[in-house]
């Protein structure tokens, strides 16, 4: 089956890998683009190579590659919202978590009350996430934003007509995607806050992953079998 996968074009490269090894073949489109705040980067470097954080919450892969490989070791927990965050983080030398579930609701509850009075730093998109900032205040924290990067539509008309099946890694991707050729095709959900923007527009997502590519691959390939 091939896959129309919405990834920044940054971030899109072992892709292909991956969905070979479950039996499918890809394309990127990128309906978003990353504009990097130089400025706010560097803020949270400063304040996490200065101590400030008693540990730091990456919800993404590209404030990770930004951040990385200007980050002192060992100064406190990192932790990344999944697999693919994580091995970045792992590719500078940092000992990086990983959340169970692979979505920034599971947060708070991995870190249980450790986190109570705890400083919490999160590199991210400025993109509204007021949730799990109300979670961490609620457990007793202190929250830091950085909006490091803001995503923008790029406004480009996709087609994806050669494709069986397209795959939404956000819910920005769904909601800013322009395509065309996309009817009839498998629409699917990295997880369930994807799932929920889908369905808030009126579409039901065929398959919904766990938060990651290859547990989405994986749960794909468990409905074509049942299909």
């Amino acid at each position: 089956m091939k896959i129309a996968i919405t990834r920044l074009a940054e971030k899109g490269c072992q892709d292909a890998e991956m969905c070979a090894s479950f039996g499918h073949e890809s394309c990127i489109i990128s309906p978003l683009a990353a504009v990097l705040d130089i400025k706010e980067i560097a803020a949270f470097l400063s304040a996490y190579n200065s101590g400030l954080f008693d540990a730091v919450f990456f919800t993404s892969a590209y404030p990770a590659e930004k951040a990385a490989p200007k980050m002192q070791r060992g100064i406190c927990r990192v932790i990344a919202v999944g697999p693919k965050t994580a091995e970045i983080l792992f590719r500078y030398g940092h000992e990086a978590e990983v959340l169970p579930q692979f979505t920034s609701k599971a947060f708070v509850p991995y870190l249980q009350d450790w986190i109570a009075g705890k400083r919490i730093g999160i590199p991210r998109a400025a993109v509204e996430n007021k949730a799990l900032i109300d979670e961490i205040t609620a457990a007793g924290a202190v929250p830091f934003e950085f909006r490091c990067y803001a995503l923008q539509a790029g406004g480009d008309v996709w087609d994806v007509s050669n494709a069986d099946a397209v795959l939404f890694t956000s819910a920005r991707s769904f909601t800013d995607a322009v395509l065309l050729g996309h009817e009839g095709k498998l629409l699917i959900a990295v997880g369930e806050m994807t799932a929920e923007a889908m369905r808030n527009k009126g579409v039901n997502p065929d398959v919904v992953g766990d938060g990651s590519l290859a547990g989405t691959l994986a749960a794909l390939n468990q409905h074509l079998k049942i299909k």
